[in-house]
């Protein structure tokens, strides 16, 4: 797609920005809308999901067939049966006439189903076989009805994780997602955010008949640095606010901050700071850290365990082994000159390691806990738990960054900059 095709695009639909994941999933689906492929459509609540089925009918054969739009969240568990598929007069209570469904009116046309997770399991089954063969039966009836409807689905759950509690069908999740479209979080295009911010300030302006708002120098980097959680949805919503309470028409950083709701800090991982970063974030810092010298330790007693074994089978006599250099308790360098925020250094005091020697003569083996915690910077920290959830995750960065609980961009910076590829 050319760049005056993507602009008319954004221009019928009123998409603002130009980050490239945002063109790629437009690009995505205008070209697969001359087909009649399911498209499962994913991405955070708020980022504008339900722009991209009416990019899809609108480019394909079908923008003269009927196009409906459904929230499968919305509807009662009991009647979505109903809703999607239609029902015989008196097949269960309140059912006084026949109700033709979605699935019958949009014959020929396209349906999007959005928050797809949210469907029962019994009704998973039912849309498996619409998209299967075209086929469904109305509730109450026993005669096969067929329908040929293009389905565009939509999703902020994490599928894998639905799939793995039992709570959707992965054959389903495949059928749907024969053209997945990822639509990018607001935070992983910043440079987006000023002009949506400028784009809804002149529309409040005009719905409510004053002079449109303007972000100052300083509020830029405070609008675009906020995680922004409820994305597009979140940012439209401030910007309303600002420019109803908000008399002086100069936002500066200071008032833009007033109207930024506080954020947890898990979405980043912990980076080398000065005592400027104050106590939030240690807390943080402090945790990553504690979990990883839990694992050094688990390491540790595994190969205490492994050493003992090699001590019994090969017969090892251990009185020959030279326990001066174990006399005194290894103590490290602290990082603290490094502006690193790390704990101090500490020795763990354990029983005599010749005695714990004479106790594995006589095959008596005794877990001692015999270890020196040393201090590691934050940036070995930082790559070890990287490493970890890579493999965790089979390298699959999306996973990894969930795992991990930040964004997929910020893990990918991190894996450059450790050169962990």
């Amino acid at each position: 797609m050319t760049n005056a095709e993507l602009q008319q695009v954004k221009n019928r639909f009123g998409i603002i920005g130009s980050s490239q994941g945002l063109n790629r999933a437009i690009d995505v689906a205008v070209q697969v809308a001359s087909t009649d492929l399911s498209v499962l459509v994913t991405g955070e609540s708020g980022v504008g999901k339900e722009i991209f089925p009416q990019i899809i009918h609108s480019h394909s054969a079908r923008k003269h067939g009927t196009y409906i739009a459904v929230n499968c969240g919305a509807i009662p568990e009991g009647t979505i049966d109903s809703e999607l598929f239609g029902h015989e007069k008196g097949s269960f209570t309140g059912a006084v006439s026949d109700r033709k469904g979605y699935f019958e009116v949009a014959d020929g046309g396209t349906i999007f189903l959005d928050e797809v997770g949210e469907l029962p399991l019994t009704t998973q089954v039912r849309l498996l076989r619409v998209l299967e063969a075209g086929e469904f039966i109305k509730v109450g009836s026993s005669k096969v009805q067929k329908t040929n409807v293009r389905v565009v689905a939509a999703t902020n759950l994490d599928m894998p994780r639905a799939i793995a509690e039992g709570r959707f069908r992965e054959d389903l999740f495949y059928r749907l997602n024969s053209v997945p479209i990822s639509v990018p979080a607001l935070r992983d295009r910043k440079e987006d955010i000023p002009l949506l911010f400028r784009k809804f300030a002149s529309d409040f302006a005009e719905k409510y008949k004053m002079p449109p708002v303007r972000l100052t120098e300083d509020a830029l980097p405070v609008i675009m640095n906020y995680a922004w959680n409820g994305n597009v949805r979140q940012l439209k919503n401030i910007t309303e606010q600002i420019s109803v309470l908000e008399s002086s028409r100069e936002i500066t950083g200071s008032t833009l901050l007033t109207y930024l709701p506080p954020v947890q800090n898990d979405n980043y991982l912990p980076v080398l700071a000065n005592s400027k970063s104050g106590d939030k974030s240690f807390s943080s810092e402090r945790e990553i850290l504690y979990q990883v010298l839990f694992d050094m330790k688990k390491d540790m007693n595994d190969l205490k365990k492994l050493v003992h074994d090699i001590i019994n089978k090969e017969n090892i006599d251990v009185s020959t082994i030279d326990m001066g250099k174990f006399s005194q308790p290894t103590v490290y360098p602290s990082h603290a000159e490094s502006g690193a925020i790390v704990p101090s250094p500490q020795v763990v005091t354990v029983p005599s390691v010749q005695s714990g020697m004479n106790k594995i003569k006589e095959n008596e083996i005794e877990d001692t806990e015999e270890y020196v915690e040393e201090n590691c910077s934050l940036e070995d920290v930082e790559k070890e738990m990287i490493i970890k959830a890579l493999e965790r995750n089979n390298n699959k960065r999306k996973y990894a960054a969930r795992d991990l609980k930040i964004s997929e961009r910020t893990l990918f910076r991190k894996i450059e900059k450790y050169g962990l590829k």
